[in-house]
């Protein structure tokens, strides 16, 4: 009996050191960004997207003001990881501030969720609409990429793959449930703030995560969340980060993380 009794306590052990370690691994990602280094990419990027000049690679460069507010990407590239072995990782976190506001937003409602989304001037669609696509996966995926998120209300949610398939879970997009009685506002701000980390086949990764109309302080805390979320989702923590970048949507990389 003695072998058993020892499988037991290993078992009985390994959640108390489960629980132990995240926390000490959340404290040793928090202190792995330098804020200093953050705060001088931060200022780079809005001076050139302010149009004026830096210094990029040692050489000068013009920066140009456009004419709507660039997204900010936190841009990341992973080492000690196999994407084929290694188990994928998916996680979302929500900002403390909305990266993209213009983010465009379809809701798919029952009679109650669409007058509304009429009313606060956001696309929505029924369930007769879903129907008129008659499953045709060119319209269906047509459907899924004119719009960054959806959202459903809670009794059409079960409906929607027996109506569109798996098309919007392929983009990535399943609606997110909006409950009876929710204030279907908020709900689209929170879908809004929040970002998604998604692991592919390759080792890169891309996430919009504040733009430049946002105060600096606003912007710094975005990305430093967003980092530190994303280190907390790896196996290995920032030991399975290689390099991170930001990059405004017309401006150069500046590297944050090395």
């Amino acid at each position: 009996g003695k072998p058993k009794q020892g499988k037991r306590g290993d078992r009985r052990r390994r959640p108390r050191d489960a629980r132990v370690c995240p926390r000490a691994e959340g404290r040793v990602a928090m202190s792995k960004l330098n804020q200093e280094i953050i705060s001088s990419a931060v200022d780079k990027l809005l001076a050139f997207s302010n149009g004026e000049e830096v210094t990029h690679e040692g050489k000068p460069k013009q920066g140009k003001k456009r004419k709507f507010a660039e997204s900010i990407d936190l841009q990341i590239a992973l080492k000690n990881y196999d994407p084929q072995r290694d188990k994928r990782f998916s996680g979302t976190f929500k900002l403390p501030v909305v990266p993209r506001p213009n983010l465009k937003v379809c809701v798919i409602g029952n009679a109650v969720h669409c007058e509304e989304a009429e009313r606060i001037g956001v696309d929505k669609m029924s369930v007769d609409d879903l129907k008129k696509f008659n499953k045709n996966k060119k319209i269906i995926k047509k459907f899924a990429k004119k719009y960054d998120a959806f959202l459903s209300s809670d009794n059409l949610i079960k409906q929607i793959p027996r109506l569109l398939g798996p098309g919007l879970t392929k983009a990535g997009k399943f609606p997110t449930l909006v409950e009876s009685g929710a204030d279907l506002t908020e709900k689209i701000e929170g879908v809004k703030a929040t970002i998604k980390f998604q692991m592919k086949k390759v080792m890169c990764l891309n996430v919009a995560v504040a733009n430049v109309s946002m105060p600096k302080d606003e912007i710094m805390t975005n990305i430093t969340l967003s980092a530190n979320f994303l280190a907390s989702l790896l196996k290995k923590n920032w030991q399975n980060i290689k390099v991170l970048y930001i990059k405004s949507t017309m401006g150069p990389p500046t590297q944050i993380f090395f």
